[in-house]
């Protein structure tokens, strides 16, 4: 399968976060050609061996999405949300939404009170969760014995085709990332490497990066190679917040280990890859946080896939970027050998 087709139907799967079980399965079905053993974990991580015989590596990539949950449902049988993640209500109204309940899944638009119906005053304010609502144009009775409290919602999924090899998609964050460790497992097959390598797709990124934190616990790897996306280039945004949206990142900061980072530069240097490099003052917000100070410490580095307009349903990602972004990943876990570890701490 090409990455762009893997790419546009691993995003219309849902996963919000703790609901990841039918998104994990595809991802696993995905990885077992190119993995000597594939499994999934309890909290639904997708744990992909390649075996080596040299230094283990965990590179991880978050499976799971933003999303909302069903909090109540009105006297009409309108459905009212909670958030799971970062989720904007400003990017709400008029969005069209799938609701997975137990019975089958539904479609439905959110709407809120026209503006013609609103104060002045009240005109003024910004969306919140508490002004907007899902209908999906059925009898209450009907959506009572349908629907329940706590019911998954998700970004209907639209994957659209732009010029210059751009796409738009939801869940481009980070499934675009599992998108480039597949493509670089698959690379691997005709390269040779020492390591020992583990690509897991993990859970619960998106409220706290705690199936990195479980993985790498479980895994206890001697290297991390993480990804996520960060922000491309967008009319208004600040300059130094954001990167060109045509190649990968890679971050230097206190979560980063430093001749891991440079390695990873001199790769790309090697073979012709173009990479950005931000600086990341604090802690990065990714799994590479997590997975570097798990058990007594797992030296890490961050590539991220620069995009537009994230925790939305049009995020919009650079297939070149990301294509380059495999090739990187393969060419760098094909170079860790022995010689890393006493180089690391000097």
């Amino acid at each position: 399968m090409k990455a762009e087709d893997f790419l546009r139907e691993v995003t219309a799967l849902p996963g919000v976060t703790g609901n990841e079980g039918a998104v994990a399965r595809y991802i696993a079905d995905a990885f077992a050609p190119y993995a000597d053993e594939v499994r999934i974990t309890p909290l639904h991580c997708v744990i992909a061996h390649k075996k080596g015989p040299g230094p283990k590596v965990m590179i991880c990539a978050h499976l799971d999405e933003i999303g909302m949950m069903v909090s109540k449902i009105e006297e009409d049988g309108c459905l009212r949300l909670e958030r799971v993640g970062g989720v904007d209500p400003r990017v709400l109204p008029g969005m069209r939404v799938r609701v997975y309940t137990r019975l089958g899944v539904l479609m439905g638009v959110v709407g809120a009170t026209p503006p013609h119906l609103l104060r002045a005053e009240e005109r003024k304010n910004n969306y919140t969760f508490d002004n907007l609502y899902v209908d999906m144009g059925m009898p209450a009775d009907k959506v009572r014995q349908t629907v329940r409290v706590g019911d998954t919602v998700c970004f209907e999924a639209r994957y659209v085709p732009l010029k210059n090899g751009r796409v738009a998609t939801k869940t481009a964050d980070d499934r675009a990332c599992v998108t480039i460790m597949l493509e670089a497992a698959k690379r691997l097959q005709g390269m040779r490497h020492k390591a020992d390598l583990y690509f897991v797709a993990t859970c619960q990124e998106e409220i706290g990066s705690y199936g990195a934190l479980a993985a790498g616990f479980e895994l206890a790897p001697d290297y991390g190679v993480a990804f996520d996306v960060c922000h491309a280039d967008t009319p208004g945004a600040p300059k130094n917040s954001t990167s060109r949206i045509d190649s990968l990142v890679s971050s230097k900061g206190p979560f980063i280990q430093p001749f891991l980072e440079e390695k990873l530069e001199a790769c790309a240097k090697n073979n012709g890859v173009e990479l950005q490099i931000a600086v990341e003052n604090r802690d990065t917000s990714t799994d590479a946080d997590e997975l570097s100070t798990t058990r007594a410490g797992v030296p890490t580095v961050l590539l991220s896939l620069p995009i537009k307009y994230m925790h939305t349903n049009v995020e919009t990602l650079d297939m070149h970027a990301l294509t380059e972004g495999a090739r990187l990943l393969a060419h760098y876990l094909a170079d860790v050998d022995e010689s890393w570890e006493e180089a690391l701490w000097i």
